[in-house]
């Protein structure tokens, strides 16, 4: 029985592994049941086994994926740091995941395309997505306390102004790169990018 259900994870987590990738290089509209099998190496049936079809699949790929960055924010560890350093970290930690995973920026591009119709019936990405806005909250709450932060700030709108710094450069970065005539990926680029992002969150957080 163990190691059936040690075949059974391996299975399932070869299959959502090429998965990731086939969605994020096709979108959910051009991947394909069949390359995602051969990708994973495994019988076609077998995905159909443990996720039924191809919408199935891609919901569970963005819990995955969503697990994987919640799992790494975890490891920061922004309770037991300072408040501005914490905020700092998370600034720092968003920037650097999206440059190191960018099939996450476009596995959220094909989910927003759909309205993230895969998400809204999603309990588990709620629940996955929670705790970082209760440790952010608590670290505000701290931050107030401490006399270093503004208070008032909503832990959710907060998140959304990190990511977004992000997400619109890196996804826009082709586009951007063109019309203003700069390699805004070059790391001189990148580097100017991340300090600019942490004055602007942290500006804005920072007590009179």
């Amino acid at each position: 029985m163990e190691e059936r259900q040690r075949d059974a994870d391996r299975s399932q987590a070869a299959i959502l592994a090429a998965a990731r990738d086939e969605f994020a290089e096709h979108g959910l509209g051009g991947a394909r049941v069949d390359r995602i099998a051969e990708r994973a190496g495994l019988n076609k049936r077998l995905l159909y086994y443990y996720f039924d079809d191809k919408e199935k699949l891609f919901q569970a790929v963005l819990e995955q994926t969503y697990r994987d960055i919640r799992d790494r924010e975890r490891e920061l560890h922004l309770e037991d740091l300072p408040p501005a350093d914490a905020v700092k970290r998370l600034v720092e930690f968003t920037w650097n995941y999206y440059l190191e995973h960018p099939e996450f920026l476009t596995l959220l591009n094909s989910a927003n395309l759909h309205r993230a119709r895969h998400l809204q019936g999603s309990k588990r990405a709620r629940e996955l997505n929670s705790p970082l806005i209760e440790t952010l909250a608590h670290v505000l709450e701290r931050g107030r306390k401490e006399g270093v932060f503004r208070g008032g700030v909503d832990p959710v709108q907060l998140y959304v102004s990190i990511a977004g710094l992000s997400y619109f450069y890196l996804s826009n970065n082709h586009t951007l790169s063109a019309i203003f005539g700069r390699d805004l990926l070059a790391p001189k680029a990148r580097s100017e990018r991340l300090s600019h992002m942490t004055d602007v969150i942290l500006g804005y957080l920072l007590a009179p």
